[in-house]
């Protein structure tokens, strides 16, 4: 049976803490979320200094994301379709995605292939593209109710 994880066993310090500088570590900072209860060390801080397994952490990061805002902005765009409201959702979406884009230009990119890195600029920018033509069509059909609206009054 294999084990998915990790265990730290203290013989020879008794429970005294292990510091590590970690300004001298180059590598990705992680913070775990300690969301698995159980009666070993508790992390807050971790330093992955692998290459390999910095990238595949990343990946599988970039991923979930991804797939979380395409999953958002399915669900924005369909809403938008059912219902006439506004189109704050799409700004807000526009606004996250832009920030998101930023967080792969500058903190990202120095340990992703460059190939992957585009690819990844690539699909956020048609996603973004897909949610400028909707906030479009949406401010087209404001601008034409506000007109009929505008002929009717007495």
């Amino acid at each position: 049976m294999a084990v998915n994880g990790y265990y730290l066993v203290r013989n020879e310090y008794n429970n005294n803490d292990a510091i590590i500088d970690n300004r001298k570590l180059r590598g990705f900072q992680v913070t775990p979320k300690n969301q698995v209860k159980y009666d070993g060390v508790q992390v807050n801080h971790m330093t992955v200094i692998k290459p390999a397994f910095i990238e595949k952490v990343l990946k599988r990061k970039i991923k979930r994301r991804l797939d979380l805002y395409l999953q958002y902005i399915i669900r924005l765009l369909d809403d938008t379709e059912n219902n006439s409201g506004g189109n704050d959702g799409i700004r807000i979406a526009l606004n996250d995605l832009d920030r998101y884009k930023s967080i792969i230009r500058n903190k990202y990119r120095m340990y992703l292939d460059e190939k992957y890195v585009d690819l990844l600029l690539k699909k956020i920018a048609l996603l973004e593209r897909e949610l400028k033509i909707k906030n479009y069509y949406y401010e087209q059909e404001l601008e034409e109710t506000e007109k009929k609206t505008i002929g009717r009054s007495r």
